[in-house]
């Protein structure tokens, strides 16, 4: 929440948007309380003006009571509004230099509220960036339509392929890891036509005969028969080290990883034996290429396939970025909280959990940070981008009071609150920035800057939108 006593300085930014409204309550309202609810929340301020430096500053509202009625009459209208996500505390009238002014705090819409969209048509949908509110693409909508829904996508059946489009090694080692994790399960008996079916990865289509669920196509499908239902479809890692700086595992180029099941432990095995060589001591193996697993499986877990980007996973020294397409269903504080499960493909998460990998219990973030704490870790960070839609983990292998001697930053920890407080005030003052800014603002090392964002981030002062930096509102 905005200190509104000391108004002046703050900038509108993704979060924050200021109308004068002395002439009554303004029509561009609407776009920013939809764009608002799409993508990240935010506060619009009624009776603030935004002064040519882009300070805000209250004025007098000749009747904010009616204005707040006339908020209502409209917000409750689904013939102008698609739905009120809004509770009447959401709204109210605050003192503000002896100027009353209205503040609308407009929460991120729950995934089956969104799209938020105006006047009856759900092209009317608007998102949020630092330069405010514009119209959502096709494509943006149909990914918010798709997660609306309570079956996810990865249950429906995919009528129009055959099982044989299954890889029956993939299926066969999947079997062997679960009897290793469940031996004598009740699922070692079927024949793999029944094994698939009990698990979900085919269903019985209109048809009558047995077909691939999308699930199943994902899971254990070949790359080209999954490239048929979702084009973007990619999966890809890559490594970036002092020993070995072009490795790469694709669905693209290497044939044993074309679906998920492969392409998970191929690239599970790798990080797991990098970790085993780390130079640095301190670490608990174990506890560290757990936390790795499951980032991994919440990664392929959560990732919508008809997004326009693939899954990439970056492996270099010093830590490792993991990168899907798509947005969060649940709030990130929730997420890092724990104990909130949504899963966007919940048929692949049981999947996973019939071989010991991962779990149902919304837990799977919140213990990567608890690892990554106890360790004395960097703080990892979340970057969620909507141009468009993806989710990186950035997982820092650098210990949190890693000195570095190239600058002055580590040789004055005291200095952290004040240098802490001019970044702030800098991005206030600029909506969005770089950590090269920072770097040039500050006088330290670019590598400096970056981790100094990622302690705000971790305060949840700051976030990251599309490789820039913002205030979190």
């Amino acid at each position: 929440m905005i200190d509104l006593n000391n108004i002046e300085k703050y900038r509108e930014n993704n979060r924050i948007e200021a109308k004068k409204a002395t002439g009554g309550l303004p029509k561009s309202l609407w776009e920013t309380y939809s764009s608002f609810a799409n993508t990240l929340g935010g506060i619009i301020l009624l009776g603030v003006e935004e002064y040519r430096d882009k300070s805000l500053h209250p004025v007098n509202l000749p009747d904010p009571d009616e204005l707040i009625e006339e908020f209502w009459e409209i917000a409750n209208d689904i013939q102008k509004v698609s739905t009120n996500i809004l509770s009447y505390e959401d709204v109210y009238i605050q003192n503000v230099e002896e100027k009353r002014i209205v503040v609308i705090t407009v929460p991120k819409a729950r995934r089956f509220d969104r799209p938020v969209y105006l006047d009856g048509s759900i092209h009317n949908s608007y998102r949020r960036n630092g330069e405010g509110d514009y119209r959502c693409t096709p494509e943006q909508i149909n990914a918010m339509v798709r997660d609306s829904e309570v079956k996810t996508q990865d249950m429906n059946i995919i009528e129009n392929l055959p099982t044989s489009v299954l890889n029956l090694d993939s299926v066969h080692s999947y079997r062997i890891k679960m009897s290793s994790v469940k031996p004598n399960n009740r699922f070692e008996n079927l024949s793999d036509k029944e094994f698939l079916h009990t698990i979900g990865a085919t269903g019985i289509g209109e048809d009558l005969l047995l077909h691939p669920t999308a699930a199943g196509l994902l899971m254990f499908g070949k790359a080209k028969f999954i490239k048929r239902e979702y084009p973007s479809y990619c999966l890809e890692y890559k490594e970036s080290s002092r020993n070995n700086k072009n490795y790469k595992i694709s669905s693209d180029t290497n044939s044993n990883c074309e679906n998920l099941y492969d392409f998970f432990f191929n690239v599970f095995e790798k990080i797991s034996s990098d970790i085993k060589l780390t130079t640095n001591k301190k670490l608990d193996i174990n506890l560290v290429t757990t936390a790795l697993r499951e980032a991994l499986a919440n990664c392929l877990i959560n990732a919508d396939y008809y997004g326009e980007n693939g899954i990439v996973i970056v492996n270099e020294d010093e830590g490792i970025t993991i990168s899907n397409p798509g947005g969060f269903r649940v709030e990130l504080d929730a997420a890092r909280a724990g104990g909130i499960s949504d899963p966007r493909n919940t048929a692949i998460m049981r999947m996973f959990n019939l071989i010991g990998i991962g779990s149902n219990n919304g837990c799977g973030v919140s213990n990567i940070f608890s690892v990554w704490k106890s360790h004395g870790l960097v703080p990892p960070v979340i970057e969620e981008n909507f141009e468009p839609e993806s989710i990186t983990l950035k997982l820092s292998f650098v210990s949190n009071d890693s000195s570095d001697n190239s600058d002055s930053y580590t040789k004055h920890p005291d200095d952290e609150s004040a240098r802490q407080d001019t970044v702030i005030s800098y991005i206030t003052d600029n909506v969005t920035v770089t950590s090269k800014e920072i770097s040039e603002l500050l006088g330290v090392s670019h590598k400096k800057s970056k981790q100094i964002l990622h302690h705000l981030m971790a305060k949840d002062f700051v976030i990251i939108r599309n490789g820039k930096y913002t205030l979190k509102a």
